[in-house]
């Protein structure tokens, strides 16, 4: 009898060691991604991401979408140890010194690293890894009875009254990336240019999309976007009506990166999503879905970002990012 319990036992534990262990192989398959809803939309990169790279390693991919890239990294905070992620994507060079401060991510140099541009790498120590860039700009309307401006400064003239179509920096990253934008180009005077500028804005948008999709409906002549939203354009509306501006003050980069996250359930998938990101097949997929500049030096740009002005002057945003949310603080109470 007590052998026959003995060998129920065993047969037991056994299949149980058996389908724990093919369940957990079953997950490390999976690789979870949080990511923002422009890179997951069908008409952005992430489906096409997903198809190649679950073509290429094996894995299984699974988005998860939310708002904007600033609530990616607000819920990966929130949800601390228990966050779902693998990865996360859209991390800009304005955004990581609170994900460092939050000490959710770990650290990962990338085996394909020499094929980044080596002035694209923010982060030395790699807890993120950048996958694109872009030029903030303001894109005019040519159809619009208003001149272009050829500086920020311009703008506040009073012909461009509700003319500027901005985003909200404390939800959208294009609109913290303005903030930054004026505090590189006017130094400790960029207080003065929010009070001059306040008359010239007609709204500002919770997020890129919205403020955007206002921009295209005709409901202003300027809006903060892209210099390669310009490429958007010319690919997809067959136009050249939209232009991207060039300002005398320079211009600054947005950065976007990914990392993984210190707890993740899938590193070895983690890594492979890192490695897909910066290979030449997710590289190429990037300039006309997400429509931003590739961070690969393997990469040729397709025909439509042909005659899209690059800014020769481009603004360092260290100090403009130190001073974050201060700057943050006292822009919102002079737009109020």
């Amino acid at each position: 009898m007590k052998k026959k319990f003995f060998l129920v036992i065993f047969v037991f534990l056994f299949f149980s060691s058996y389908l724990f262990a093919f369940g957990a192989q079953e997950h490390s398959k999976k690789v979870v991604v949080y990511a923002y809803d422009s890179f997951t939309a069908e008409w952005g990169p992430g489906p096409e991401i997903k198809k190649q790279f679950e073509s290429k390693t094996g894995y299984e991919l699974e988005f998860v979408t939310f708002e904007d890239a600033t609530s990616v990294l607000t819920q990966a905070i929130s949800e601390g140890g228990k966050c779902r992620a693998d990865v996360l994507v859209g991390i800009d060079n304005f955004q990581f010194p609170k994900a460092r401060l939050a000490n959710i991510l770990q650290s990962y140099k990338p085996k394909n690293v020499s094929h980044i541009k080596e002035n694209l790498i923010f982060d030395k120590d790699f807890f993120v890894v950048p996958y694109d860039y872009g030029f903030f700009t303001l894109m005019y309307d040519t159809t619009s009875k208003v001149p272009a401006p050829t500086s920020l400064s311009d703008l506040t003239d009073s012909q461009y009254k509700k003319t500027v179509i901005i985003m909200d920096p404390r939800t959208s990253t294009p609109g913290t990336g303005f903030l930054a934008w004026t505090r590189a180009a006017f130094g400790e005077k960029y207080l003065d240019f929010w009070k001059a500028i306040k008359s010239s804005l007609l709204t500002m948008a919770p997020d890129w999309s919205s403020g955007y999709g206002l921009f295209t409906s005709g409901e202003a002549p300027f809006a903060l976007s892209y210099t390669s939203s310009e490429a958007y354009h010319v690919a997809y509306d067959k136009t050249s009506r939209y232009k991207a501006l060039t300002f005398s003050e320079g211009h600054i980069m947005q950065i976007e990166s990914m990392g993984i996250l210190k707890n993740a359930k899938n590193i070895d998938g983690a890594k492979a999503f890192i490695e897909f990101m910066i290979s030449e097949t997710a590289q190429n997929i990037l300039p006309e879905t997400q429509w931003m500049y590739p961070v690969s030096l393997d990469v040729a740009l397709p025909e439509s970002y042909r005659n899209i002005a690059i800014p020769k002057n481009i603004l360092p945003v260290d100090e403009a990012i130190i001073h974050h949310d201060t700057m943050l603080e006292q822009v919102i109470h002079i737009l109020k």
